[in-house]
């Protein structure tokens, strides 16, 4: 597929829906009202680029720190070719893991999987991670926890 062309109205409708939605009734017509156009335009784009699979979902972002998961590890696995999609899977499948990356290795860094662990006590992310490694039988894995959150948001892709 090729990489879509979005006209300028598109752009400040794609804007607007990857930012905080109105709390009112209809908030896709909001955005119409405030771009200009129909509410079936935005719809029809919406779904267009959801059927597209350019979109997944329109989901609620739960901050995971103000709901009591105050503990969050960057757990970095080193796994190899054969494995690392199936325990990727495995891992990404957790409900405790909210983010699973597959990344290119380097000499100094040999770790090609990575998963983002939440605990709301400490310890728990620690424990979740020997858990896997059990589970996988993993053993080479480095736990990064987090000591502040400096920025949590959104990617904004039109301004």
């Amino acid at each position: 597929m090729n990489r879509p062309e979005f006209t300028e109205t598109e752009e400040r409708i794609l804007a607007l829906a990857g930012g905080n939605l109105s709390r009112g009734p209809q908030p896709f017509k909001d955005i119409a009202d405030e771009v200009g156009c129909s509410e079936a335009q935005v719809l029809e784009l919406l779904n267009r680029l959801k059927d597209d699979t350019i979109i997944r979902r329109f989901g609620a972002t739960l901050r995971h720190q103000k709901a009591g998961y105050g503990h969050n590890a960057m757990v970095a696995w080193i796994i190899g070719e054969a494995d690392v999609d199936r325990v990727g899977e495995m891992m990404a499948a957790r409900p405790e893991i909210s983010h699973c990356y597959r990344r290119r290795t380097y000499p100094e860094w040999p770790y090609d999987l990575y998963t983002m662990i939440h605990g709301k006590n400490p310890g728990d992310c620690a424990e979740l991670a020997a858990r896997l490694s059990e589970e996988t039988g993993l053993a080479d894995y480095s736990i990064l926890n987090s000591i502040k959150e400096l920025k949590k948001s959104s990617m904004r892709y039109f301004i």
